[in-house]
């Protein structure tokens, strides 16, 4: 009696390492990948990761690269790089080397100046891009999230107008708006397809207007999230950010973030399902620090968030030190347990498409 064999699971939603993609820029990103990269990397990895990055940035080295040599700016994209990089290799502190004097070098890092070679060697950022993560050994993929030379500009609650990132982040009256320049800039197709291949996306933690926001404004970037099949997580920030989001409780940047997608109806209740957020009470030590900024820590307003039919997830997630900032490692596990659960949630949606 013959038994018959049966066939390999060809559906890549029910095997292999979990996918996460991240989106931000900035520390806040980079930030989380150091988390996520405990299991990202070595010879059974738990996950594979891709982050796409904002490409916004005007100030400091990244700035002055930019105008310099016209490419894109460098620095976000650095820290993920070396976010991403093995722990101990000396090439990653020689990305993060900030030459302290020279004529012309003063203030850039050796990463940033490396990255702007590469892209005129290769004559694409992307590829640059792609080829300092071989270099690094880097545990996931870094994707810019256009190709295009963008910048952006606020729109004031005053009415005020104000262009380029580092502009922004030193207002004094509230953020109404971002818009991106040139508009609709076109997406990378890896960024597209890294979206929707994700078992989980998640948005933050970082600056809600600067380095969230901006990936958001891309074309056909906030679709293809609505569309994903994926879970969609915003991990929310610690503290409220001087020029940007002042008194800002969660639910203000969640509105922020939906509003800025251009999305309606039921696209929009696609784009997020969870919201992380912090239950551990920060040190009055801690936040006196910011008393001259006046920055306080993000108000957990749940009934809002709930209202507006989200999930909470709360954790521990404070760094221990002086500096309020995300636990990498404490909120890299919740990321983690909630990719599970977008990947049984893919399972169930490829069975329903096969019956």
């Amino acid at each position: 009696m013959s038994t018959a064999t049966k066939p390999p699971d060809t559906n890549p939603a029910r095997r292999g390492p979990l996918r996460i993609v991240s989106l931000g820029g900035g520390t806040g990103l980079s930030s989380l990948l150091k988390g996520l990269k405990l299991y990202a990397s070595g010879p059974d990895p738990i996950a594979t990761l891709a982050a796409i990055v904002t490409v916004t940035d005007d100030g400091g080295s990244s700035g002055r690269l930019r105008k310099d040599f016209a490419i894109l700016p460098p620095g976000d994209i650095r820290k993920c790089l070396v976010a991403l990089a093995e722990e101990e290799a000396l090439l990653s502190q020689l990305f993060q080397y900030r030459f302290a004097t020279g004529r012309g070098l003063k203030g850039h890092s050796f990463g940033n100046l490396f990255l702007t070679a590469l892209t005129h060697l290769t004559g694409d950022f992307a590829s640059a891009v792609r080829f300092a993560s071989s270099v690094l050994a880097s545990s996931g993929e870094i994707i810019p999230s256009t190709a295009e030379n963008v910048a952006i500009t606020a729109k004031l609650q005053d009415g005020t107008l104000v262009t380029g990132e580092s502009h922004i982040s030193k207002t004094s009256s509230p953020i109404r708006e971002i818009k991106i320049v040139p508009r609709r800039p076109k997406p990378l197709p890896e960024a597209l397809a890294a979206i929707a291949e994700a078992d989980l996306i998640t948005l933050g933690p970082g600056s809600l207007f600067t380095s969230l926001i901006p990936n958001l404004l891309v074309s056909g970037i906030p679709k293809a999230i609505a569309a994903s099949a994926a879970l969609k997580v915003y991990v929310g920030n610690l503290m409220g950010q001087p020029g940007e989001t002042v008194n800002f409780t969660a639910s203000d940047h969640v509105r922020a973030i939906l509003r800025h997608t251009g999305l309606t109806g039921t696209e929009r209740n696609k784009f997020l399902d969870y919201v992380v957020l912090n239950s551990q009470g920060i040190h009055p030590r801690q936040l006196g620090r910011y008393a001259d900024s006046q920055a306080l820590p993000v108000e957990s307003d749940t009934v809002a968030l709930r209202s507006m039919g989200l999930q909470i997830v709360k954790g521990e997630l404070l760094a221990d030190g002086e500096t309020i900032r995300h636990n990498a490692r404490a909120t890299a596990e919740i990321i983690l347990k909630l990719a599970k659960l977008g990947r049984r949630r893919r399972q169930i949606q490829g069975v329903k498409q096969t019956t």
